[in-house]
């Protein structure tokens, strides 16, 4: 839909006051593109099909998967939120509801409340220490949407935030943390580092010029080697980790497969990487997480 047909139905879908109606809520949310929420939700299935060795508990699944929904959706509220003026001056992201105009910020604030309240309804289904590390999820959620005004590596500390969701997983699947669940918080910040980095390149030339941090600015002519890097710490956090809880074989192949697929993401990224290339390798990661659960399961059996 051409920008200006997207804001004329973006101003259809909300009154004048900027008060909330579906179809504006389905984009606030991201309704249509649930590749985030995926990334979110795929490293705790890790969690707890590793904590549970092979057998999770299918109450805590559909907890966690209902949480990534929720959380996510919150988060992408609160971005919107810290970012609406930055957004409003790049091309891919203008027609975002905050950033034109159509939705008031009092209104994103509620969404963004009830999401997170609802999430917080569902720790009621799990354990004490999983409720007392939830307060940790909702400040690295808040903080995250600042974080590329101050740091140079803002996928970083993404990776940070939705790692954490592995720690509240096998911290409900187990009742304690222990090394493992450490080794795959490392992997999955690796692998956030990695992912939303190629995501940055769709916008390296706009945040540039409106002074907006990223490591695809950090790294410029070597982001594939960063990238690579980050690709390679998060197979080795990962390979321990199964080292340490004794997965098969099957898992270590699932791994090489992996290897292969970014082996050839880093030689792409060696060239000129397009915008409309970058959102569609960063997309293609989220095979990449079914893959490594895929692994995990057969490592069991």
């Amino acid at each position: 839909m051409p920008d200006s047909a997207a804001g004329a139905g973006l101003s259809r879908a909300s009154t004048p006051h900027g008060s909330l109606h579906w179809s504006t809520l389905a984009r606030l949310i991201r309704l249509s593109n649930q590749s985030g929420t995926l990334l979110l939700m795929l490293p705790t299935l890790w969690a707890l099909l590793l904590a549970s060795r092979g057998t999770p508990d299918w109450s805590l699944l559909a907890v966690f998967a209902a949480g990534s929904f929720l959380m996510r959706s919150a988060g992408v509220v609160l971005n919107d939120l810290a970012d609406r003026s930055f957004d409003r001056l790049v091309e891919r992201t203008r027609t975002r509801p905050l950033a034109s105009g159509v939705l008031g910020v009092p209104a994103a604030l509620g969404t963004a409340t009830v999401l997170m309240v609802a999430a917080a309804g569902l720790l009621s289904f799990t354990n004490e220490l999983t409720i007392l590390l939830s307060p940790v999820a909702l400040l690295l959620a808040t903080i995250y949407p600042f974080s590329k005004r101050f740091v140079h590596l803002p996928q970083a500390v993404l990776g940070f935030a939705f790692g954490w969701g592995v720690v509240m997983a096998w911290a409900a699947a187990r009742n304690r943390l222990e090394i493992p669940v450490w080794l795959l918080y490392a992997g999955s910040i690796f692998w956030a580092v990695a992912y939303d980095t190629i995501y940055a390149l769709q916008d390296r030339e706009d945040d540039a010029r409106i002074g907006v941090k990223s490591s695809a600015l950090l790294f410029g002519a070597r982001t594939w080697i960063a990238v690579g890097v980050s690709m390679g710490g998060m197979l080795i956090m990962l390979g321990l980790t199964g080292w340490i809880v004794s997965l098969g074989p099957g898992f270590y192949a699932m791994l090489a497969v992996v290897g292969g697929f970014f082996t050839r993401q880093v030689w792409t990224l060696r060239g000129s990487v397009s915008p409309a290339r970058a959102f569609s390798m960063f997309r293609q990661h989220v095979w990449v997480g079914w893959a490594i659960l895929a692994g995990i399961w057969v490592g069991f059996l």
